[in-house]
């Protein structure tokens, strides 16, 4: 059965991964974006990532960003080996400072589709901009793929993602079979959490190895930017899963405190797992394929041994530019 799920998924995926290919111009090259929006280049040696799907994707790619927003700031996620330390610093994902933008001088600007598409105009005074929307996992390959494209390098992008394709199946093909551990993954500092649908990435990518998500799939998967919602503690206790990850956004966590989070199965075993920024932004390369080796390990710690994401970003990011 799990077998059968994971065909069907990486199937979707490589359907997925041939739309939007790009036409060639006189002036470049261009794809359409997630806004619909036809966006050219003429090069893409300066390279503006808002959120870190761009970093992660130019770097897996050979290149190295000009300028990056951040999760938290003045953490350098171990996924992009210190590589963007020397990258203009942008602020929030969600609101990158357009004067700092300009000052890069990008030649391409890849942002985040919900954060920016309201001031796409401001973006594309600065540069070319491109605006993906990252939320499940067909939106990894397809973007992977565009701005691949778009940087001259889609036959290397491509393999990137027939590599990842291959990596699930392995990893799905070691995992142990008969009961499927359960799972929750959840982010926020309010009284209730926030909780992620089977369509998360990282929630998709813990479920193909055969997890149960106790948050279940998405009920209204037709409304964009939907793959979360609050889960009160009582209905977190109800699902009672195995392993949590939590994404460690800082030490504002006010859902620890209430007294149904100590009965939880998970926090009684030392099965609540803080996970960093690649859990949030794990749409690109080197992100997914951390995500899958941390979610293997936790899910099935006597089956796959704790892996190093550093040495993981190694094996990805080209050795010229480490």
């Amino acid at each position: 059965m799990r077998k059968m799920r994971l065909f069907g998924l990486v199937s979707f995926l490589g359907l997925a991964a041939t739309v939007g290919l790009p036409a060639s111009y006189a002036d470049g090259v261009s794809v359409i974006d997630d806004r619909g929006a036809v966006v050219s280049v003429e090069k893409t040696d300066r390279i503006a990532s808002v959120s870190y799907f761009a970093a992660d994707t130019a770097l897996a790619l050979g290149v190295k960003p000009v300028a990056s927003t951040y999760m938290l700031e003045d953490r350098d996620p171990d996924f992009l080996l210190g590589l963007i330390a020397d990258a203009k610093k942008l602020g929030q994902r969600a609101s990158p400072n357009l004067e700092l933008l300009a000052d890069a001088k990008p030649d391409l600007i890849v942002a985040l589709r919900r954060y920016t598409e309201a001031n796409a105009n401001s973006f594309e005074a600065i540069a070319p901009f491109v605006a993906f929307s990252l939320e499940t996992y067909a939106d990894s390959d397809r973007s992977i793929q565009q701005l691949g494209t778009l940087m001259g390098k889609g036959k290397e992008a491509r393999a990137l993602n027939a590599k990842f394709a291959e990596d699930l199946a392995a990893y799905v093909e070691k995992a142990p079979t008969g009961d499927k551990p359960s799972f929750l993954f959840i982010w926020g500092g309010g009284e209730a959490p926030w909780a992620f649908y089977n369509e998360n990435m990282s929630a998709a990518i813990a479920t193909a190895l055969g997890g149960e998500n106790v948050a279940g799939n998405n009920p209204t998967p037709h409304v964009p930017d939907n793959t979360a919602f609050e889960m009160s503690l009582e209905t977190i206790l109800a699902g009672n899963p195995d392993v949590i990850f939590v994404y460690d956004y800082g030490p504002d966590r006010p859902f620890e405190a209430n007294p149904i989070w100590s009965q939880l199965d998970a926090v009684k075993n030392n099965r609540v797992i803080y996970v960093k920024d690649h859990w949030v932004e794990a749409h690109g390369p080197i992100a997914r394929q951390a995500v899958l080796a941390e979610a293997a390990h936790y899910l099935y710690p006597d089956s796959f041994p704790k892996p190093d994401v550093r040495q993981i970003a190694a094996g990805i990011i080209p050795a010229e530019i480490q």
